[in-house]
Parts: structure tokens; C-alpha cells; sequence
């Protein structure tokens, strides 16, 4: 009888199904919790990794004592230093960030076999079909936030929505150590007052542009016609008019593996100075290569992003014959890129990326090294 009356009180207040149960985990300030974890003395200040606060180096990540000062990824660890002036610098350690990674990964599929990593502290994974059977999501992920707590020592943050958008903005409504469930029931009241920004893919042109249109929230985008967004945006306005109405059909795509490795920056001013800008590709090519290096993978093709102060935005290749062993090569094709093929130099840069794909694992390269010479 008990069982009964809870089954009928449960629909009764839940009349919104959950068409799919997507948990979006994302690891609080990842890199900096690492280095605090493993080194105790780091505790409780302000810690920041990424390049050279004395040269052109970059923010990577930096601890939540950091980002009370106003610390930003991306920002220039030199402007870090400006700002506080008492922070820990340290330089990334891949190995270490990859290992507490797998663990956290190894968590996440004790629930679901449908896990999508995004990157090294972050993942969506649907528990529609739970592995030991729970039904409430927000409950799952309590305990997956648990579990990695006590594993790794580290924190993180969890959104629960019905799908991978929802989802995902809601694992950053409440950090750190933050849990903030959206219901199927809710979704139209959390988007109501969400400004258009928070839509994952608008940048500040297309932000601009809505602002141009006294469209600042998602409420009052989801109330316009698909035409008219059509006619304003081409074919982005079906994906604004989608999303604010929390409409998503994406699914979670399981281990796969990312195509590139890359990273990118938007300078807070404009920048003509080409030696700045190469020494700028020195740390990102740094960056990628120990990423590439603590995945185990390699890649030939490199490629350089390039938006110039008016906005216009350029890329360019160059695939090599042989795999990169150092990152000092890839330095140097990314500096060549940037001389030969760019207008570096002469007209203003406001944003600059680096990246390489094609990606291999080292144990399939080396295998198919070692065939070649054994049947050369």
C-alpha cells in the first residue's frame, strides 16, 4: 500500500517526464586543485597555472583564491602578477592533470557507459538507463560528486538537465563544489531571465547583435520567429531559436576521441606587435604539445587561427610529412604560418589560436614505424 501511494505522490508531483537524464560534471578550477592537493603548503592561496608571469606567458587555470582578484583564464600571467602580486605560479604537469582525469572518468562509467569526456576536467554522461538502477538523476550525481571527492580529493560541479545545453549551463551556476538541477517542468522558467551570452557558441558579435535587437535574455529570444532570426543571422538562427527554448537533440556520444588539440585567445587589446604574437605561439605550442605528450598522441597537421580587429577570421595549415617530436617545431611552423601566410604585423590581431590534428595514438604510429622497416 505505502509503495503504491509513493508511485501515485511521485507522478503526481513530477507531471513532466524526463525524456533523457544528462549529468554535465565539470572539475572545479582543475589544474590549480591538483597542484593545492598535491602540495599542502598551497592550500588556501592563490594559486595560478600557465606561462611565465615575467614574460608573454598565459593563464591556464587558476585556484578560486586566485580568481578573487580577478583572474582570468587566458589573461596574461603578467597582468596576473599585477594583481596579486603574492600568487603561486607554476607551470603545467599534464602527466599529473591526466591521471586524476582517468580516475574521475573511471567514476563516471561506474554509472553510465554513455560518457562523452570533453577535455581533461570535464564530461557529459546520460543516466537514462542507470547502471545499478537509481531513477532520480540529481541523486546520481550527488553521489558521483561524492565518490570523486573521495577518490581524488578534488571538487567539482554538476549540472542535471534533460539535455546536453541545459545541462551544461547549469554546471556552472553554482561553483564551486555546486549541484543545480533543471527539471523538464522548470526549463521555461530558467531560461525566462538567462542572458543570451550564457548560450554556449554566442560570442560578443553575436551578443552584440541581439543587444542590437533588444534581445538580452532567453526569454525574449525564444519568443521571436525562426524567420525572422533566419533572415537576421542565416543559418545560426535556428540554433538561437532552438536553444532558448532549451530545445537540444544532441546525444552523448561516447569515447570519442578528439579530432584536434588546440587553444586559442582573445587579447584585451588589439595587437600589430609580431614578435609579442610569436612569442604568444611559443607557450601555446608549449601548451599543446604537453597535452598531446600526457594523451599519448601525436598529430601532423597544424593549424593557425587568426580574427583580426575587424573581425575577420582566418585559418591556415601546413601538414608535415613527419610527425612533430619537440615543440619547438611546431613553434617554428606556427611562427612561419603567422609571417607568410597572415597579415601579422601590418593589420591589428584580436584573436590568435594554435592547434594540431589529425591525431594518432604513439603506439599505432610506432607500430606501423616498426612494419615499415621491417619490410623495407
Amino acid at each position: 500500500m505505502l509503495k503504491s501511494s509513493l508511485k501515485r505522490m511521485k507522478k503526481k508531483n513530477n507531471p513532466y517526464p524526463w525524456p533523457r537524464k544528462i549529468i554535465h560534471l565539470d572539475m572545479d578550477a582543475f589544474f590549480a586543485a591538483v597542484e593545492q592537493r598535491d602540495r599542502p603548503e598551497w592550500r588556501g592561496k592563490p594559486v595560478i597555472v600557465g606561462g611565465d608571469p615575467y614574460g608573454r606567458g598565459v593563464v591556464a587555470t587558476a585556484s578560486y583564491e586566485a580568481r578573487s582578484y580577478g583572474i582570468r583564464s587566458a589573461m596574461p600571467a603578467a597582468h596576473a602578477r599585477r594583481l596579486c602580486p603574492s600568487a603561486v605560479f607554476v607551470r603545467p604537469d599534464f602527466n599529473r592533470y591526466k591521471q586524476a582525469s582517468e580516475a574521475v572518468m573511471a567514476i563516471l562509467r561506474q554509472h553510465s557507459d554513455l560518457v562523452e569526456p570533453v577535455s581533461l576536467d570535464e564530461a557529459y554522461l546520460d543516466v537514462t538507463q542507470h547502471k545499478l538502477g537509481m531513477e532520480d538523476p540529481t541523486i546520481v550525481a550527488s553521489l558521483i560528486k561524492q565518490n570523486i571527492k573521495a577518490v581524488t580529493q578534488l571538487s567539482s560541479s554538476a549540472g542535471v538537465a534533460p539535455n546536453l545545453f541545459l545541462a551544461k549551463i547549469a554546471s556552472d551556476f553554482n561553483k564551486p563544489d555546486g549541484l543545480t538541477v533543471i527539471s523538464p517542468e522548470d526549463v521555461g522558467r530558467f531560461l525566462e531571465d538567462l542572458p543570451v551570452r550564457k548560450i554556449p557558441g554566442v560570442g560578443p558579435v553575436t551578443e552584440a547583435h541581439l543587444k542590437k535587437l533588444n534581445i538580452h535574455t532567453c526569454g525574449v529570444l525564444g519568443r521571436k520567429d525562426l524567420n525572422d532570426l533566419c533572415r537576421e543571422f542565416g543559418k545560426t538562427g535556428v540554433f538561437l531559436y532552438e536553444r532558448a527554448r532549451g530545445i537540444d537533440e544532441r546525444e552523448v556520444e561516447p569515447d570519442v576521441p578528439s579530432k584536434q588539440i588546440s587553444t586559442e585567445e582573445t587579447y584585451a587589446a588589439d595587437i600589430k606587435d609580431i614578435d609579442w604574437l610569436q612569442s604568444k605561439l611559443r607557450d601555446y605550442a608549449e601548451e599543446i604539445f604537453s597535452e598531446l605528450e600526457a594523451e599519448g598522441r601525436s598529430g601532423k597537421t597544424i593549424t593557425l587561427k587568426i580574427k583580426y580587429f575587424d573581425f575577420e577570421l582566418i585559418t591556415r595549415s601546413r601538414t608535415l610529412r613527419e610527425f612533430p617530436q619537440k615543440s619547438y617545431e611546431v613553434f617554428l611552423i606556427a611562427c612561419d604560418l603567422l609571417r607568410t601566410k597572415t597579415q601579422a604585423g601590418k593589420k591589428p590581431i584580436r584573436l590568435m589560436g594554435l592547434g594540431i590534428s589529425g591525431l594518432e595514438d604513439l603506439q599505432d604510429i610506432q607500430k606501423r614505424l616498426a612494419q615499415k622497416d621491417l619490410f623495407a
